[in-house]
């Protein structure tokens, strides 16, 4: 690991000056990704700015009909908030499955959407329910915010502070996780509001994406049934030691039947 200079603020202003003042900074918030790049020196930031003392960026509340999650709420907490459990259930199951209990203990929300890994669980959950990702300069709807692989809409400078979920009538999401990280080798996100039909793929392509298809489908019926010889193409899907591209196209299917029916 590189040396690096380590900065805790106390509020969101703050860590965005410091953001500006160093020559080549780094948001910390969980660190799973960040802290072991370092530690291989695949990464060295000039500086390390630290989100956890921040106050209230951890706060989970329902304000009308929308779910307001904290970037810094850890993925153990949105899984046990009775909030979350009552407004979204689905939601608060994904983030249950999320790694093992040392991971659920220190990842954050903001910093999983932040790094938009491809086999990320919390991506499909925003995509899949209309999220809108708030930061400290502007809000940007999650449909507009995956770039992707590793990217985002996100500008140097700029700090998630908490992500808003519509809530839906409905919503399920279903996984076939690795067995060794758990990290989804596909994940499908399903939810229902009003008219509103939405579907997210995750981990099965270089980034998070909506299946036009399965939404058309389920927009007659909100049934697993409904999905019944509606496929995916594998052209553009991953394909990797873990599972091929057709294989991944055919999980597609069946987590999204099985999502439907949590729903």
């Amino acid at each position: 690991m590189y040396p690096f200079s380590y900065h805790r603020p106390t509020s969101v202003r703050k860590a965005a000056t410091m953001l500006e003042k160093a020559e080549d900074p780094k948001l910390l918030a969980g660190g799973h990704t960040l802290l072991p790049t370092m530690k291989q020196r695949l990464a060295a930031p000039s500086d390390l700015v630290d989100l956890s003392g921040v106050e209230g960026m951890d706060a989970i509340e329902v304000k009308g009909r929308t779910l307001h999650v904290g970037a810094m709420a850890r993925h153990a907490d949105v899984a046990a908030s009775e909030v979350v459990q009552e407004a979204i259930p689905a939601l608060a199951g994904l983030a249950g499955g999320i790694g093992d209990p040392h991971v659920r203990a220190r990842g954050t929300i903001g910093g999983s959407v932040a790094n938009n890994d491809p086999n990320a669980d919390y991506p499909a959950a925003c995509l899949g329910l209309g999220a809108t990702i708030v930061t400290n300069k502007r809000k940007i709807p999650a449909d507009d915010f995956f770039v992707g692989m590793f990217e985002t809409a996100l500008e140097d400078g700029e700090i998630i502070t908490k992500v808003t979920f519509p809530i839906p009538r409905k919503a399920g999401y279903a996984k076939f996780p690795n067995p060794a990280s758990r990290y989804a080798l596909v994940g499908v996100f399903a939810s229902k509001r009003g008219k509103e039909i939405r579907v997210a793929v995750t981990g099965a392509a270089p980034c998070v994406f909506r299946a036009s298809d399965m939404e058309e489908a389920l927009a007659a019926r909100f049934a697993p049934k409904s999905l019944e010889g509606v496929s995916i193409a594998d052209d553009d899907l991953n394909s990797d030691i873990h599972a091929s591209a057709a294989y991944r196209a055919h999980l597609v299917g069946v987590m999204a039947r099985r999502a439907v029916a949590a729903a």
